[in-house]
Formats: C-alpha cells, structure tokens, sequence
C-alpha cells in the first residue's frame, strides 16, 4: 500500500508495510488492556494504551511489529504500552524472526506515568538489546509527526538499523525542552529549519545516527527494510568499544561547530544550504560520499 507514512495511522502503517492478509495483532483495542494509572488522574485511556503490536510477514519472511500511535499522548510510552513492546521483542528470541520492526513516532515516556513509563523505556532497551544478542535484528523506522524523542531515542539507536523519512526527528530532548532550560538565544524551538537541521533525519544520517533516508512513502520504508532482513550488527564488547571510540572521534571533530551547517561543510558537503532541498534519491547519493560512518 504506497501512500504518506507521515499521514498513516499506526495501524495503516503496519497494513501497509505487511504483505495483505498477514497482520495477526496482539492484544489489540477488543482486548481492553488499558492504562491503570491515567483513571487516576480522570484521564481518557485507549483500548491498545496507544501502541498497536503483531505479526505478519513482508515478502513472505515473517516480520513481529510495532507501531506507535501518534495521536494518543504524543505515542508517549507508559506502564501497558511499553509491556507490550517489551513481550514482542521477547516474542522474537523464541521464534526468531526475519527482523523486529519498530515504528517509532513518540515524544518519549508518558509522564503522567512518571516512573513506570521510566522502567518500561528501560524494559524495551534491554529486550531490544537481548533479540539482537539472539541474532534477530531490530529495525526502527522513524517518520511521524511525533519524531523519537526522550527514551526512545536511546531504544532506536541500541537497534541494529534505523530508516528514516525527512519528516521524521531523533533527538533526546525535544526543542523545547532545549529552550526552556537553555533559552531561545540557545535554542528556538520555533524556528523549524533550526529544528530540522539540528534533529532531522538528514542531519542525523550525515552524522552517522541514521543508516537510510527515503521518501515519505510506506511502500519506501517496506523496501528499505527488507534490505536489513537478516542482517545483525554485533553485540560484543568490542563492538561496543568502537561504538564509544566512534562517539568520541564526532565529539572532537565537530566539537566547535555551532550549527549543523558547519558540520555539512565539514564533511565536505558542497553549497550544504542546499541539503534540506534534496530529494530522498539526491540526499542518499550525497551521504554514501561524505557521512560519517557508523561502526
């Protein structure tokens, strides 16, 4: 199903992505499992807390997936909504399939749920963490209105790949958290070119976060990743060594830039005002020659 991903329910994002006839949804809306802490605070509570979770197959290869929905709390994740994430990662060491793949489309933990959404988020970290070490890999798509903030960006970059649209946004705080401990001479959360070149995808693909960009198009996303099916990144401590000496490397090159631009420029990108304007196509090609590369 071709189609906006940015426009897309969480659900018509799963269908689309799925062969037809494939998504077998667990514990969905009919099941009733809600929230019990939002009643608490005479808050509406969603019959899925907000998280669609399932089954299915893309290309014929089975697939566990999940979808965030956008329009509740932001995607926020609480107590239930993280549990769910967490039993379909586990669901992947027993039946190991072609990938996990998470939509992510959040402003982080819900915090009307304060701690519980806390230990949930670190609840899906370690699950995403114990399905890659049991070789399946885990594959975060971000592209919703939502962007991945807060703890589930720290979720997306432990997963094995993530696959972005221009639309989509990664970053631990949110603009305006940002302007409201720092101010708006640090950082105006209103100025959403600022905004876009700080926390978009195409920056964060320049800078080794993000492994692809494509077109704001479910039928994009579907192809892109197939390619990831079967492909793990490795869990050792090594790996992990590389992953902090590769931090550290950015940290010192870029250390003195003061705004994205600067960086492209670095990178050797050429006229790199003109990066925001690049269609999906244009943009890879660039990043294949000048990205900073990912262990």
């Amino acid at each position: 199903m071709s189609g906006s991903y940015l426009e897309a329910s969480a659900r018509n994002r799963i269908l689309g992505l799925l062969d037809p006839g494939s998504f077998v949804e667990f514990l969905g809306p009919t099941a009733r499992v809600t929230s019990p802490h939002l009643p608490e605070l005479d808050m509406p509570v969603a019959f899925d807390d907000g998280v669609a979770v399932g089954e299915g197959k893309i290309g014929g290869r089975t697939v566990l997936i999940a979808a965030q929905e956008g329009k509740f709390m932001g995607g926020a994740v609480g107590e239930v909504h993280g549990a769910k994430l967490t039993g379909l990662l586990e669901r992947a060491i027993d039946i190991k399939p072609a990938a996990v793949l998470l939509l992510f489309d959040t402003g982080g933990v819900r915090l009307q749920e304060a701690n519980a959404g806390l230990i949930a988020v670190g609840e899906i970290q370690r699950a995403v963490l114990a399905a890659r070490h049991a070789g399946v890999p885990v594959i975060a798509l971000v592209g919703g209105r939502n962007g991945c903030y807060g703890g589930t960006s720290i979720v997306a970059r432990t997963c094995d790949w993530i696959i972005g649209s221009e639309e989509g946004r990664l970053s631990i705080s949110g603009p305006e958290v940002i302007e409201t401990v720092e101010g708006a001479e640090e950082f105006d959360s209103q100025d959403r070119a600022l905004v876009w070149r700080t926390m978009g995808v195409k920056h964060r693909r320049l800078i080794g976060d993000i492994d692809r960009v494509v077109a704001d198009d479910i039928d994009a996303f579907r192809a892109a990743a197939q390619d990831y099916f079967g492909k793990s990144r490795p869990l050792t401590l090594d790996a992990l060594n590389a992953e902090q000496e590769f931090l550290a490397s950015r940290l010192k090159r870029f250390e003195d830039c003061r705004d994205a631009r600067e960086i492209w420029a670095r990178l050797g990108v050429n006229e790199s005002g003109r990066v925001p304007d690049l269609d999906p196509e244009q943009f890879e090609n660039l990043a294949s020659s000048c990205a900073v590369r990912r262990p």
